[in-house]
C-alpha cells in the first residue's frame, strides 16, 4: 500500500512539473532540397537555369525562400454580464375550533393558524477585459507549397542577452499575392498563424510557479 501511495505521489509530482506544450506544430525550417542541375553553358546570353525577370522583384515562391513577417497583433476582448432573479412565495393555514363531533380539548388542539412566506433573491455581475499587443518582425522560410499556390511558412528566432534566452516562433499560411516589396508581409495577412514567445532564464524562472505549488494546485479539490 505504501508503494502504491509513493508511486501515485511521484506521478502527480511529475505531472505538475510538465512544461507547457508549444502551440507551434508546423515545421519552423525548410527541408533540404536537392540541388537543381543546370545544363551546360552553351555560350549564349540567355541561360534557362539562371534566368531572372528584368522588371520584376523576386518574390518568395519556392521552398527555402525567405519572407519577413511584420508582427502587428492587437487583440482586445471584453465581456460583461448581469443577472438577477427574484422569487416570492406565501402560504396561510387556518383551522376552526368549531369542529363537529369533537370534544372541546381536541377542538382546541386542532385550532391552528400559520402564515408562511419565503423570499429568494439573487444578483450576479461579471466583467472581463483583456488587451494584448505583440509587435516585432521575424524572417521565416517557405516550408511547403500548396497546389493552389499558397505557401506554408515557418521560422524561429533566438536572442540571448545576459543569459536570458528569448525565443520567438512563427508559422502560418500566406498568399504570395499578399507579399509586399522586399518580401515582407503583415502577420494580419497570415492564415492559421501560430505565434509563440517563450522566455528562458532567470526572468522566466521568476515568472514561473514552483513545482511544489503546481503539484498542490493540481490535486487541491477546492
Amino acid at each position: 500500500m505504501k508503494k502504491i501511495a509513493g508511486i501515485s505521489l511521484l506521478l502527480l509530482s511529475l505531472t505538475a512539473c510538465v512544461a507547457p506544450q508549444s502551440i507551434v506544430t508546423q515545421p519552423t525550417s525548410a527541408r533540404s532540397q536537392a540541388a537543381v542541375t543546370t545544363g551546360s553553358n552553351n555560350g549564349a546570353i540567355f541561360q534557362a537555369g539562371t534566368a531572372k525577370m528584368l522588371f520584376e522583384e523576386p518574390v518568395a515562391r519556392r521552398i527555402g525562400d525567405i519572407v519577413v513577417v511584420t508582427i502587428e497583433e492587437n487583440l482586445t476582448a471584453a465581456n460583461k454580464a448581469n443577472s438577477s432573479t427574484n422569487r416570492n412565495g406565501s402560504l396561510s393555514l387556518e383551522g376552526s375550533a368549531d369542529l363537529p363531533y369533537m370534544p372541546s380539548i381536541l377542538s382546541r388542539l386542532f385550532d391552528a393558524q400559520a402564515d408562511l412566506s419565503s423570499t429568494n433573491t439573487f444578483a450576479g455581475k461579471g466583467e472581463t477585459n483583456s488587451t494584448n499587443t505583440f509587435r516585432g518582425s521575424i524572417a521565416v522560410t517557405v516550408t511547403d507549397v500548396f497546389a493552389n499556390g499558397n505557401l506554408a511558412i515557418g521560422g524561429e528566432k533566438q536572442v540571448v542577452v545576459n543569459g536570458y534566452n528569448n525565443v520567438v516562433r512563427f508559422t502560418g499560411v500566406i498568399n504570395p499575392n499578399d507579399i509586399k516589396a522586399g518580401n515582407t508581409i503583415s502577420s494580419t495577412r497570415v492564415a492559421d498563424a501560430r505565434i509563440e514567445q517563450v522566455g528562458q532564464g532567470a526572468i522566466g524562472d521568476a515568472n514561473t510557479m514552483g513545482w511544489m505549488q503546481r503539484f498542490f494546485l493540481s490535486v487541491w479539490p477546492f
